[in-house]
């Protein structure tokens, strides 16, 4: 399909990285924004920007409709859903396509296909992927209590529908599970209106290994490597590498095959990832999911393939389909640290606020939407840039990121900077023994202090925990090593 404007239905840093291909591919583009977006770099980026409603998602990002119509209005013949939001609703992308718009990513069907995971299990059966120990979906309780006992605990219980981590408990016994199953249930049909559940036998210690697919919807599906997402912090994505760390050969080389043979199958179409939970004391690795969507952690894999998967995903959509016969050659190592919008003093909750201040070295890739004067809201994922280093090896590419950390600062809102520098120097990932539980015992060690009263009188608290009053002005709250006021005297 020919088309000379691409409308992005997103926003944040995946929004910029998506409109700045898009431009360099010679397109015009469409930006959509919410109220809260309005000031936002995606928005000045683009060469034309159609407000959607208000702040919260549900009357902006998520209006199916109002972003159809946006395109329709300024002459998109395409839509880049980008990943999160809309990118993975079939109903979306059919509705694009019914208004003749290209939708940028698989098609409507295998959104469908691999949006429930119970219908992905069945479908990655039948290639012979290997699979975990697990169920269909469960009528009730007695009947999960009952899948348990012949699975053998512990058990995750998990939503069909959904991704992030939501809708998945781990049960260690018969009371664990019943104690979980109303509250999945609930917290599944809340988030993606589907309370659909089912068992999987739960690996402790497990890494989360994934490959890299793209297919040009008529059979041919190629892979790009494998990546490891196992530093994860409450089943989010924190540190992302490729290629996957003290893989066997034999393993790796069969999550690729199966990856693709399920790919080929259903003959995908565009970016997607086949997900894998590998169990490193048996290395056996079992299928977990399929993302169709394009994946945060894309650029690692671009980076050690030097690809861009932003501009094939486009392309194609064009009719092109000449990507798919690009040389590749894996070269090196790449790693990449989500910089996110969260206070590690307040259990990691949301952050919000005006940045002052960033700068990240020019060393590495950084995919952002941040700058000084950005307003930061708590309205959307905390996501505020990714910091990818490479290198000529796993080594190399540690240390380049840990180098870039180091030199990174970020002023006006809280984030996980501190825990990035301290994930990069935790023995236990430079050894590549770290698994999804990892980050449940990793601590940002940054020395901080947060003004909790502002005022001449101002009450600040220096973590750990000790709180003073000083005889001060109106300090910002940041890492103690970059307070550039006085402290008067302590009252």
């Amino acid at each position: 399909m020919s088309f000379d404007t691409l409308l992005v239905a997103n926003r944040g840093e995946i929004a910029v990285r998506i409109l700045r291909t898009a431009r360099d591919l010679g397109l015009r583009t469409v930006a959509v924004y919410s109220d809260a977006d309005a000031g936002a770099p995606h928005v000045h980026l683009a060469d034309t920007a159609v407000r959607l409603g208000p702040a919260p998602a549900a009357q902006s990002y998520l209006r199916a409709d109002a972003i159809v119509e946006a395109a329709l209005a300024t002459g998109a013949g395409a839509i880049h859903p980008g990943y999160g939001f809309l990118s993975e609703n079939a109903g979306f992308a059919r509705a694009a396509e019914a208004a003749r718009v290209a939708f940028v990513g698989p098609t409507p069907d295998q959104l469908e296909l691999f949006g429930a995971k119970h219908t992905a299990r069945a479908a990655a059966a039948a290639v012979d992927m290997p699979m975990l120990v697990g169920t269909g979906l469960l009528e009730d309780l007695d009947e999960a209590q009952a899948e348990a006992a012949r699975i053998g605990f512990p058990v995750m219980l998990k939503a069909t529908a959904g991704g992030g981590g939501i809708g998945m408990r781990a049960c260690a016994t018969p009371d664990e599970l019943a104690a979980a199953w109303e509250a999945v249930r609930r917290t599944a049909g809340a988030a993606f209106g589907s309370a659909g559940v089912y068992l999987e036998r739960l690996i402790t210690a497990a890494r989360h290994v994934e490959v890299q697919v793209f297919g040009d919807g008529l059979g041919r599906v190629v892979t790009l490597g494998d990546r490891d997402c196992s530093l994860q912090r409450r089943h989010q994505k924190v540190v992302e590498e490729a290629p996957a760390p003290a893989l066997p050969d034999a393993v790796r080389q069969r999550i690729a095959d199966a990856a693709r043979d399920l790919a080929a199958s259903v003959r995908y179409r565009s970016a997607g990832t086949v997900e894998y939970v590998y169990d490193a004391e048996r290395e056996e690795a079992a299928f977990l999911e399929v993302n169709t969507r394009l994946q945060v952690e894309h650029p690692v894999t671009e980076a050690v393939y030097g690809v861009d998967l932003v501009a094939w995903m486009i392309r194609l959509a064009q009719g092109d389909t000449s990507p798919l016969d690009t040389p590749l050659q894996a070269r090196g190592a790449a790693v990449e640290a989500r910089v996110y919008a969260e206070n590690p003093d307040r259990d990691h909750l949301p952050s919000a606020g005006t940045v002052t201040a960033f700068a990240v070295s020019a060393d590495v890739r950084v995919d952002t939407w941040v700058e000084p004067g950005l307003e930061v809201s708590t309205h959307y994922d905390p996501l505020l840039a990714k910091v990818v280093a490479s290198g000529a090896d796993r080594d190399a590419a540690w240390a380049a990121l840990d180098a870039a950390l180091a030199a990174s600062r970020l002023d006006g809102v809280a984030t996980n900077l501190g825990l990035l520098r301290s994930i990069v120097r935790t023995p236990e990932v430079a050894e590549a023994l770290h698994h999804t539980g990892t980050l449940a015992h990793v601590r940002d060690a940054t020395p901080r202090v947060e003004v909790v009263r502002a005022g001449m009188l101002t009450t600040i608290q220096d973590w750990p925990g000790r709180t003073h009053l000083w005889h001060v002005g109106i300090p910002p709250s940041g890492p103690m090593d970059d307070l550039s006021f006085r402290l008067g005297n302590r009252a």
